[in-house]
């Protein structure tokens, strides 16, 4: 899918895409090349080996996208090859070709702005579907990846209510409350909260009900977690 470029006069020419590609695997690198290359609408528009090269290219080279290894020198360094990239072209189109197909990967690939995210060993023309596309404006990434995006974005909101929900409420904690999430974070039974505070284990338990109803809690413990989940023990220090 060359793109189509207006001349003066109403004359329409086609342009190849541009294409940098990034891998250490020389092998690889060069089968992606003559691959890409062998192909009337694609031209490889500069290669490289490793993070600084590719960062370099991208300075120097006029290109539609990066076809990029996420392990080269080591795990991360097309991740972060990407980041120093989009900071100085943030309208770069960048894909991952890489073995790692982790959760944890793929979802700090796609942070680090690619449009897509493909597992080395895809047959070529679905390598080459999945760049015209990107390249169209119009990625497809694989429906168990956009699967995983969605189930991560929905965790994110999820977390971000609760944190809101959370701080909210303990702006209205007494300092009694707050002394006993304190005790409660550090392990304390009710019975061990009574005895240290001196007073009636009846009187405590009342106020862990107070306690338990401010954040809809049914039981201590899934305050203590709550507070573990959202890294928010520094509030009670």
């Amino acid at each position: 899918m060359a793109q189509k470029i207006w001349r003066r006069g109403g004359e329409i020419t086609e342009r190849k895409i541009r294409i940098l590609v990034a891998e250490d695997f020389d092998l690889l690198r060069e089968d992606l090349c003559e691959l890409l290359n062998s192909q009337k609408d694609m031209e490889t528009a500069g290669s490289a080996d490793g993070k600084e090269e590719i960062v370099k290219l991208a300075q120097m080279m006029e290109f539609d996208l990066i076809l990029m290894d996420i392990e080269m020198e080591y795990l991360t360094s097309g991740i972060e090859a990407a980041e120093e990239i989009r900071k100085e072209k943030p309208e770069a189109q960048i894909i991952f070709l890489t073995a790692h197909d982790t959760n944890q990967m793929i979802y700090t690939a796609m942070g680090a702005g690619a449009v897509d995210y493909i597992v080395k060993g895809c047959p070529d023309e679905e390598l080459l579907f999945h760049i015209r596309s990107a390249v169209s404006g119009k990625p497809v990434m694989e429906a168990r990846i956009q699967k995983m995006l969605m189930s991560e974005y929905s965790r994110l909101r999820r977390s971000e209510q609760s944190l809101l929900f959370f701080i909210t409420n303990v702006g209205q904690l007494t300092p009694v409350e707050r002394e006993l999430v304190r005790l409660l974070l550090q392990n304390y039974k009710v019975g061990q909260i009574a005895e240290l505070r001196v007073v009636e284990l009846v009187t405590v338990k009342t106020q862990i009900k107070s306690l338990l109803k401010k954040f809809n809690c049914t039981r201590t413990k899934e305050i203590v977690n709550l507070i573990h989940e959202l890294k928010l023990e520094h509030l009670f220090l």
